[in-house]
């Protein structure tokens, strides 16, 4: 058996992921369903993802869409109460550098930082924003996190990121002062959040009953730290229909 809740598990709110697992197992066992007793936080998300023992595990709405979906099963989504968007839903907030001016029609033509080709909220979300304007980032740099996307506008190695909202408010709670050297220049069209998963042997509904159970518990300390208001259901179709851009295709080294 697996579990992660990987895609917002930072070391700075490990003990209240952890806690709010030791919830969702117990409501889990209250169901009958089996769960390991810890997050696993090491080893490849693929291999995670589409493990046949996976119990539960939360992925991003492109791989879903992508690779994962009929491979696994929809369970539910969190709902993160962001500003702006639907339950459920999420979106990526648009950051230059804090003294950098113009807005996100200007940095078009300059250098995007992404975290990952088959991510929506750091590749598909600006990428899809652009094609609004007909244009598209050519000129881009991977760092392989949100994190380090921020960072490399920071540092000048890129013009311009786009950060999931959930993980830009991580952030501005445990980074601030990577946060003060940046500016939100725009953000893009709220999308279906994060969505948990599970293998396909498993029975999704009840666990998404346990679940639901689990964060209805958490106590405001925990709440606070995971960010997690309430589960929502949305249906698979709501994801497929998301417009799935071309990955880059050249990296353009920074000055």
């Amino acid at each position: 058996m697996i579990a992660s809740l990987a895609m917002y598990d930072w070391p700075q709110n490990a003990a209240e992921n952890d806690r709010l697992w030791i919830r969702i197992r117990q409501a889990l066992a209250d169901e009958g369903i089996a769960a390991p007793e810890g997050l696993t936080r090491d080893g490849s998300l693929w291999d995670i993802w589409e493990c046949p023992a996976l119990v539960l595990a939360q992925t991003c709405g492109m791989p879903y869409r992508t690779r994962l979906h009929g491979r696994v099963q929809l369970v539910a989504t969190p709902d993160y109460g962001l500003p702006d968007a639907p339950a459920g839903h999420y979106y990526s907030v648009l950051v230059t550098r804090a003294d950098e001016p113009g807005g996100f029609a200007d940095f078009v033509e300059r250098r995007l930082a992404y975290n990952d080709p088959l991510s929506q909220s750091g590749w598909a979300a600006p990428q899809n924003r652009a094609l609004l304007f007909g244009r598209g980032f050519t000129r881009t740099l991977r760092t392989g996190a949100h994190r380090d996307s921020a960072r490399a506008v920071a540092e000048r190695r890129a013009d311009i990121a786009a950060i999931d909202a959930v993980t830009w408010r991580l952030i501005a709670r445990h980074l601030p002062d990577l946060a003060a050297q940046l500016r939100l220049i725009d953000h893009s069209e709220p999308t279906p959040g994060l969505p948990l998963i599970t293998s396909p042997g498993q029975d999704a509904a009840t666990i998404a009953r346990a679940v639901g159970a689990a964060i209805a518990a958490l106590d405001s300390v925990d709440r606070t730290a995971t960010g997690i208001r309430g589960l929502v259901a949305i249906p698979s179709e709501a994801y497929l229909a998301v417009p799935t851009p071309a990955s880059p295709t050249e990296e353009v080294p920074a000055d």
